[in-house]
């Protein structure tokens, strides 16, 4: 038993650090495009410190995956899906920020930490989470 439990565990943080990178740039695509009007490759590359052929790689996947819609010299606009997950990646980033801080990490460690933790909680943690930030203590259990 304990040995399966491993294995889905590490099955789990296979696929959540596969969704990590796509989660990330949605969420800055959502965040350029509120805060400034528009989202283009150069503003990826400066926000994330990479190159500007790693933002269009990951850009061209986001794209097959229906998440962003491109266009040669023209901004990049999240789609429906692509608005979504970033609205919902914003909310478990939030949750895992406020928790931490309501366990007395500081402002500075609990707004690094989050950038991580927010990719692998589980909805049950989060959840969990959630209570403690908002001050409800422990949610019941199922």
């Amino acid at each position: 038993m304990r040995g399966e439990s491993i294995q889905a565990g590490h099955e789990r943080t296979r696929r959540d650090h596969a969704a990590e990178t796509a989660e990330d740039y949605v969420e800055a695509i959502a965040d350029l495009i509120d805060g400034a009007g528009v989202c283009r490759v150069k503003d990826l590359a400066e926000r994330f410190a990479v190159s500007h052929v790693t933002v269009v790689r990951i850009t061209s996947r986001l794209e097959r995956e229906g998440l962003i819609t491109t266009q040669p010299r023209m901004p990049i606009e999240l789609t429906t899906t692509g608005r979504a997950l970033a609205e919902s990646c914003r909310e478990r980033h939030d949750v895992v920020l406020r928790f931490l801080r309501a366990i007395g990490v500081s402002e500075r460690t609990a707004a690094i930490d989050a950038e991580g933790i927010e990719h692998h909680v589980s909805p049950e943690t989060l959840a969990c989470f959630r209570a403690i930030a908002d001050g409800r203590g422990k949610p019941g259990r199922a």
